[in-house]
């Protein structure tokens, strides 16, 4: 599963160095030299986050900007309408069969980016890359989710998750620049494809979908649109969204701000995302260990991470120089994390307790939380600063985040029945439906 993260994270990353030649080399013009911008960042489980800019082709006109926007965003659009769909299949045949079946159309995703020869091509691979996604990331953390019942067993193997996801986001660009350099625009991705090619045949080595053992005693899972409308679950998949806003908006637009307002240099706004990576991991480690010693504060572990992103959105326009810039960005990453890392586990317990134990559309549910907000960054953040603002975009993203962090108390009762969370496995024995288990619980703890 963390190669599967991996690889959909580089294959959304590697395209940052490579894209802009690929434009000019489509339209006749050679090489892009214009100025930076970060390209969207991705969503998974998981939600899958981008850490680093991309380089757009110089603004010779609206149309170019435009397209590059819609091609970043066209992968979580089309992941944000799929999830509904993939998470009730997944729930219904389990979750190593969508996982394949996700590995095989970003395989063929990865092999259409190497030989595309226009933009339509580069739209299609882009577009089945989202529906490779919306499969593998969400069958992937539900098959963790499934496979790690117990705390704090689960809080360390999805943040081992979020940790592969960062990397991907991390080691993609300059993997793709140099073997783009050095070896041409089809090594990059044939590489990852190969990878892709491997991980597919090491899952059916060792989980082969073909085993219906598994599957014959699964409980029938909830549905998605009963999950959709359960308060507590909405207020995680709300958070989700709001924690990651910032930097799915912050992508498309900080880089052009840093050149109008400080004079950025080229290396300076390309290396403007790179320490970003060490606090993410940093937040990952430190949620994992306070989860495992103290689990019934995962939801103060959130608020927690909501407020720094919030203050660090804030201080952003107030910086004057590429050190300075580094600072909030940082910020904002680690909370992202904290957020992330505690509320991802919680989503799989609410389940357990409040529903019955298949995960594959809690976890559409929390793909179509980051979708939400990747799909809208790219397209809609330029628009905002261009009629109101820079610094009024950040303010906006941050006072959300701030305002947004004490609703994460309604989930104190809940992490509370943490505790009681080894009896699920008697629970389901009994056939729970609905409530059945937290009553069960309440009952057993009185």
């Amino acid at each position: 599963v963390c190669v599967a993260l991996l690889l959909d994270n580089m294959l959304y990353m590697v395209i940052v160095p490579i894209i802009p030649d690929y434009i000019a080399a489509m339209r006749g013009g050679g090489s892009a030299t214009g100025p930076s911008a970060p390209a969207g960042g991705n969503e998974s489980g998981s939600g899958n986050r981008s850490l680093l800019p991309a380089r757009y082709p110089p603004a010779a006109g609206g149309n170019e900007d435009v397209q590059i926007g819609v091609l970043f965003a066209s992968k979580a659009i089309l992941q944000l309408l799929v999830n509904p769909l993939s998470g009730t299949l997944i729930d219904r045949v389990g979750y190593e069969a969508p996982l394949l079946a996700g590995l095989a159309v970003m395989f063929l995703s990865t092999s259409t980016f190497a030989f595309a020869e226009n933009y339509a091509t580069l739209f299609a691979a882009r577009s089945l890359q989202g529906l490779g996604s919306a499969f593998a990331d969400t069958a992937g953390i539900a098959l963790i989710a499934d496979r790690y019942a117990e705390e704090p067993a689960r809080s360390r193997a999805l943040g081992t998750a979020l940790a592969c996801i960062s990397f991907g986001s991390l080691a993609a660009p300059p993997f793709g620049g140099v073997l783009y350099e050095f070896a041409g625009k089809r090594v990059p991705f044939l590489v990852l494809a190969c990878v892709c090619l491997l991980d597919g045949l090491l899952l059916l080595a060792l989980a082969p979908p073909c085993a219906t053992g598994a599957r014959a005693n699964m409980p029938v899972g909830t549905p998605i649109h009963r999950l959709m409308i359960d308060p507590y679950i909405a207020v995680v998949a709300g958070a989700l969204a709001t924690c990651n806003i910032p930097l799915a908006f912050l992508e498309p637009t900080i880089a052009n701000w840093m050149k109008d307002s400080m004079g950025a240099s080229e290396w300076e706004v390309g290396l403007t995302w790179l320490p970003a990576f060490f606090p993410h991991v940093l937040g990952v480690y430190v949620t994992v260990r306070l989860a495992a010693a103290y689990p019934h504060l995962q939801w103060f572990y959130g608020a927690l991470g909501m407020a720094i992103i919030g203050a660090s959105s804030c201080l952003v326009p107030a910086c004057r120089n590429f050190g300075q810039v580094i600072i909030p960005l940082c910020g904002i990453c680690f909370g992202i994390a904290l957020v992330d890392t505690a509320l991802l586990p919680t989503l799989a317990f609410l389940v357990d307790v409040r529903h019955v134990s298949v995960y594959g559309s809690v976890y559409a549910i929390a793909d179509i939380s980051y979708s939400v907000a990747y799909a809208l960054g790219p397209i809609v953040a330029g628009q905002i600063v261009h009629t109101m603002g820079f610094a009024q975009l950040n303010l906006g993203m941050g006072l959300a985040n701030v305002l947004y962090a004490p609703v994460l108390l309604f989930l104190k009762n809940v992490c509370q029945m943490k505790p009681s969370h080894s009896e699920r496995n008697i629970l389901l024995e009994e056939g729970p439906k609905g409530l059945y288990d937290t009553i069960k619980m309440e009952e057993r703890k009185g």
